[in-house]
């Protein structure tokens, strides 16, 4: 089920993707490489991922403006303060996709230390945040993440959309 779900998202992102960018682009993705990034690579686009450095406090690689665009996706919610890192990406183009708050269920925290959600936004925190930080939302769309278990939960999560994902420019 796990499988389907992760499916669906990894689609609807490219598809995102594919009608906002071009393959031209030099993209740094924030994250390590993952299974995402090697689906960008399948599709022809040219990225690079970060190495693993804590993005809360060493944000170096976000200020080399030989990106056209920076990518980060679900990744905002398991840093402290991902503020900096938004003020200080030199790229002109910011695609960006979060998990939402739902208000039926908790943040997520797995038991590794680096798979906690510290910030689950909703969407106008999320668009506050990327207005502070000096990036004008072109683009957005959001989705749900249905599943086929039987509960109160996972009837909502079929009505209820789960994921948020925007196309930025800088101001």
């Amino acid at each position: 089920m796990y499988e389907k779900a992760l499916t669906l998202r990894y689609n609807k992102t490219l598809n995102f993707l594919n009608n906002c960018v071009s393959k031209e682009y030099n993209i740094l993705d924030l994250g390590t490489k993952n299974r995402f990034s090697e689906l960008m690579q399948e599709n022809n686009y040219n990225i690079t991922n970060t190495k693993g450095e804590d993005l809360d406090i060493n944000f170096d690689v976000a200020k080399d403006d030989q990106f056209d665009l920076v990518t980060a996706f679900e990744i905002f919610e398991h840093m402290f303060c991902p503020f900096n890192i938004l003020k200080s990406i030199k790229a002109k183009e910011l695609i960006a996709s979060i998990p939402l708050k739902l208000w039926f269920a908790g943040a997520y925290w797995g038991k590794d230390d680096w798979d906690k959600h510290f910030h689950e936004f909703e969407e106008k925190q999320f668009n506050l945040l990327l207005d502070k930080t000096g990036w004008k939302i072109i683009k957005s769309e959001k989705w749900t993440n249905p599943t086929n278990k039987i509960g109160i939960r996972p009837i909502l999560r079929k009505f209820t959309a789960r994921y948020y994902i925007v196309h930025c420019v800088r101001k």
